[in-house]
Parts: C-alpha cells; sequence; structure tokens
C-alpha cells in the first residue's frame, strides 16, 4: 500500500514513523498545516481524522478543505470524521460560561502509562470564546512523569470551531466537492442524535 501523511505536528509524525516502523511499514511524512498542504502530487483516497475544525479560523478550514480537492485526482475520495457540536456546540456551553475566563486548571488530570513507561498527565481549561468566528480556545497542559518524579511540562492551546452537518456539507460543495454522503460513526446508516462522531465521504 502506498501512503503518504501529513501534520502540523511533529511529535505527531514522529510517533506515526516510530509505529510505522516497529510494523516494517513506510511512509513519507510532511509537517503541514492542513491549510497550507503542498504536496509533489495527487491522491486516490485522503482520509482526514480528527483534524477539520482545528485550522484556528473558519477561513482557514474552508481553505484546508480546498487543498485536499486539490491533492484529489478527478474522481477521488475524501474520506473525513467530524465531531459536531451538541447542544448547539460546545461553544455555546463556553459562552455561557465565559464571564470567568481563563477557567482555573482541574485539580486532577487525566494520567496514563507510556510503552516507554513514562506517564503523561492531561489537564484541560476553557482558556477564550470567539462569537465571530463561532469558536472557542482551549489550554491544555501535559506534564511527563518518570518513576513518579515530573520530568517535562508543556502548555500550548488549540483553536476549535463549531460546525454542524450542514455547514460542513456546504463547505464541501464550495471547496468543489460532489456526491457528499453522511454515515453516522463507523457504520453505513445515517447519522443518529447519539453518535459521538460521523463520517463524511466526498468525491473530487
Amino acid at each position: 500500500m502506498d501512503v503518504d501523511g501529513s501534520d502540523v505536528s511533529p511529535d505527531m509524525l514522529g510517533w506515526c514513523a516510530a509505529k510505522a516502523e516497529v510494523e516494517g511499514l513506510f511512509a513519507n511524512l510532511y509537517p503541514q498545516a492542513m491549510h497550507e498542504l503542498d504536496l509533489p502530487r495527487r491522491y486516490q483516497t485522503i482520509i482526514v481524522c480528527g483534524s477539520f475544525g482545528l485550522g484556528g479560523t473558519r477561513a482557514a478550514d474552508l481553505e484546508g478543505l480546498r487543498r485536499l480537492h486539490a491533492h484529489l485526482e478527478p474522481g477521488g475520495t475524501l474520506v473525513m470524521d467530524h465531531y459536531p457540536p451538541k447542544r448547539d456546540t460546545d461553544y455555546d456551553q463556553a459562552l455561557v460560561e465565559s464571564h470567568d475566563l481563563p477557567h482555573p486548571w482541574p485539580d486532577q488530570g487525566d494520567r496514563r502509562r507510556t510503552d516507554s513507561g513514562a506517564e503523561l498527565e492531561l489537564r484541560v481549561r476553557l482558556l477564550a470564546t470567539d462569537p465571530v468566528e463561532r469558536a472557542i480556545t482551549r489550554e491544555i497542559s501535559v506534564r511527563e512523569f518518570v518513576d513518579g518524579v515530573e520530568v517535562d511540562h508543556q502548555v500550548y492551546s488549540i483553536v476549535i470551531c463549531g460546525y454542524s452537518i450542514s455547514e460542513v456539507e456546504s463547505m464541501l460543495e464550495i471547496a468543489g466537492f460532489g456526491d457528499i454522503r453522511v454515515t453516522g460513526s463507523l457504520e453505513d446508516r445515517p447519522p443518529q442524535p447519539q453518535d459521538e462522531f460521523i463520517v463524511f465521504k466526498a468525491t473530487a
């Protein structure tokens, strides 16, 4: 199988390369954001996992879809997951709570052990809201522990734009896609309200 990959995070690409090597696989990996995608070839299929809506602005997210369309062969397929907002978004709930921003860090985080034996603790808090972009900014703290001792601590932020299913469909059409289909989760059925995520399939 001939596979390339891209991500804005060099760390993610490093983990991908390491896991591929363990499995005896190889992929060309490119450190590029979706809205800046500029690769040397076109593809029959592009799969996007957990990345849509993270471009920082709605304009960047739309440009990302345009770049994906440009990187597909005519008749090629885009497969993209999406986590639709619930209760008309995470963002709306965040806006209600935005009078007291940034939120304090939670007292405890989600700590998990890695393959190397180190532990990573993740904590997330709401940092800002943007009514114009219909977006929220979350701040993420990652602490690394070895034998119970903290050895590293990194903090970064991420902007998340919320989109309904119809908004994504419209953006795909604007980007040049056709034959847009939406299924619930990874099953071949219409989306249901309880689905945590949905999948878009569209043709270039």
